[in-house]
């Protein structure tokens, strides 16, 4: 698999501590023509994080959407979250090359971002790697079709 196909919108959740990135990631992704739809939260107000990051991993998981990005305070959650869902890959991003080898060596296709952690303006730059940056299946393909836990190994 190459860059992300970007034929299909982008799949975005935040949580509330995430709230204040909103803006800057739809411009971003408007600047770069890239469609996207958001699964919520709409306010800074508390919300329960699986209640936006599970649309978001359905989403990609039944090819609604390209790849989907997670907002929230540690990420942790939302991609705990994600990751319960066959086929979605989420990785939590907090510097570029995190993000490069994220999709390089994991094939993710859900960039999680801790809003507390990351600077403004890192959060673009990183979805812009994520998108761009080719999955080097002939060293890592074998290696990522061994994450899915087929239940009949485990009865």
């Amino acid at each position: 698999m190459s860059p992300v196909n970007l034929s299909l919108p982008v799949a975005i959740g935040w949580y509330h501590a995430g709230f204040d990135y909103i803006e800057d990631i739809i411009s971003f992704l408007d600047g770069k023509d890239v469609t996207w739809k958001d699964f919520g939260t709409f306010s800074t107000d508390s919300v329960d994080y699986p209640d936006f990051a599970h649309p978001v991993a359905y989403a990609v998981e039944n090819k609604k959407a390209s790849f989907g990005i997670l907002i929230c305070g540690s990420a942790n959650g939302v991609a705990i979250t994600a990751n319960k869902h066959q086929n979605i890959r989420a990785a939590v991003c907090w510097e570029e090359e995190i993000a490069e080898l994220a999709r390089k060596h994991n094939n993710a296709n859900v960039i999680c971002v801790p809003a507390r952690f990351v600077r403004e303006g890192l959060v673009e730059k990183m979805i812009e790697i994520f998108m761009h940056t080719d999955f080097e299946e002939v060293c890592h393909r074998i290696r990522v079709e061994k994450i899915a836990c087929p239940a009949s190994q485990h009865a």
